[in-house]
This record gives structure tokens, sequence and C-alpha cells, in this order.
């Protein structure tokens, strides 16, 4: 990969892991669900009259805009609100990786690794590390929502893969046109009625709004649409152990915008949960590239 290239990739990297301080300041403004109809409502319109609908099932749209928006969002930005601080959530969602590798054992049949084992085990002693560890910025309630959003990340990881090789930009328009309707309904539900919250909308300053619009254009439409521009152009092993430096991003801009503290046992957990990743994502590539050395 080329400097220009390698440095595009960091850019998107580090728009969804600073992400997470955005969406902290969102908060500070929208309920929670009606922040994620928002976000999703504003990557469909108007978008979705520039980009042609992907050639697959609506049902593999509808899944994956429910996965993504009512659950894997959802359950984020209730956490968020007040459960756990915007580093760690960044760091907890990427469990997302090992519910990924569980599922393709259990749905797929694939046969699981000791590579795989030995990953789960570091990335869960990680977890634990942060479960011993709540306080007033962080519950074991913030800490299961979280690690359900990375599940429904999972599960749209899954549908996401079956609908093939689609233009990932027009495919994040087009599902999220089945993640805002429902957002909405659930909202009006549980955080009060159109009058509560259109006042909230009324009263949001312009921060929070271009909050939202970071959301849906820099980290849902821009990011995602970078990021398959540089699949098509570098094969996956190159492109996603990029993605790795999400939750570096995520925790280091959370500590130097937000003033999250950072003592030695979030560190600790850190570098546990990213050797996890790490191993799991890079040990094939490496082991693939000595035997081809070694042969």
């Amino acid at each position: 990969m080329g400097l220009g290239h390698l440095l595009l990739g960091l850019l998107i990297v580090a728009i969804w892991g600073s992400n997470f301080v955005v969406i902290k300041v969102a908060l500070g403004s929208f309920p929670p669900i009606l922040m994620a109809a928002l976000r999703f409502a504003s990557a469909t319109v108007p978008a979705i009259f520039f980009f042609r609908r992907p050639q697959v099932p609506w049902r593999n749209l509808a899944a994956y805009g429910l996965l993504i928006g009512g659950g894997q969002f959802s359950l984020l930005y209730l956490a968020m609100q007040s459960q756990i601080s915007p580093g760690l959530a960044s760091l907890v969602v990427q469990a997302q990786v090992l519910f990924t590798v569980g599922l393709a054992v259990l749905l797929q049949g694939e046969r699981v690794r000791p590579f795989q084992l030995l990953a789960a085990l570091l990335a869960l002693a990680g977890f634990a590390v942060i479960g011993l560890h709540t306080d007033g910025t962080t519950t074991w309630l913030g800490i299961v929502m979280v690690l359900g959003s990375g599940l429904c990340w999972a599960l749209g990881n899954m549908v996401g893969r079956s609908a093939g090789r689609v233009n990932m930009l027009a495919y994040m328009v087009w599902t999220s046109a089945f993640s805002a309707p429902p957002l909405v309904a659930l909202s009006l539900l549980v955080e009060g009625g159109p009058a509560v919250l259109g006042q909230s909308m009324a009263d949001a300053p312009l921060l929070a709004w271009g909050a939202i619009l970071w959301q849906s254009m820099a980290n849902t439409l821009l990011g995602y649409g970078l990021w398959a521009w540089l699949l098509v152009r570098y094969d996956a092993a190159t492109v996603t152990p990029l993605a790795l430096l999400v939750p570096v991003f995520g925790m280091a801009s959370s500590v130097a915008l937000l003033g999250e503290p950072f003592p030695a046992w979030k560190a600790a957990a850190m570098l546990l949960v990213m050797a996890g990743l790490s191993l799991n994502v890079l040990w094939p590539r490496l082991r693939a590239a000595w035997l081809a050395r070694s042969g």
C-alpha cells in the first residue's frame, strides 16, 4: 500500500475512532434513540436519490438495517448516555470480532483454531479487567449493553457478507432506510411524544446537529465509501488490520478531548483486548507469510 493510501486508511479509522467523542457530544442534546434515528435518516436522505439499490434481496437490506441501526447503535447510544465512557465503549464494542468468529462457527460450521481460542481468552481477560473496575462512569449494565451492540454488529456482518460484493456506499444508504423508521417509532414510544421530541430537536444547538451530520456523512457514508474503495484496490489482508486502530483513536480522542481518565487498569485492559484482536486478525497472515518464506 502506497503512503497516500495508507494515510487515507488511517484517516478513516481516525474518523471511526473519534466518532465516540462526537456521539457523547450529541447525547448532551438528543435522547439516544432519537439520535440514532436522526443519524440514519440523514444517511438516507437525500443520498438514496443518487444511489441505485444494490442487487440484493430486500430482506437482506432490511435485516442489516435493523441489526445495525435498531440493534448496534441504539444499544451503543443508550449505554453511552450514562453507563460507559466513550473510550471504553470504543474498546468493548470490538467484541464484535469475537462474536463474528463465534457465529461463523455456530452457523456456518467453521472450525475453531487454537489461535482463535487464545485470542478470545486475551480479549475476555481485558473485558474482565474493565468489569472489575466499574465506577461512576462505567457500569456493568453499560458493559453488557455495549457487548450487545457488538453482537448486533457481528450479526450484521454475517448478513452483509451474504450480500456478496456490492457497492458498499449504496448498501449503507439503502440499509439506513430500514434503520430510521423503527428507531423513530421506538423513540416516540419510550422517549416522549412528537411534541417532546420536536422540542428536543428545536432546542439542540448547531454543534449537536453537526455531530449528527458527522456521524451520518463522515462516519457512515464517507468512511465506509472510502474503506470500500481501498478494498477494491488492495486485498483484505492489507486493509482490514488498520481497523485495529479504531479503539486506539477512540481512547486517545476521549482522553484528549473529554478528559477521560486513563489509569493503569484501562491501559492493561486495552493491551489485553488489542492483543486478542490483533492475534485473531494478523496470525493467519503472518503464518502464511512465514510458511511461504520457509517453503
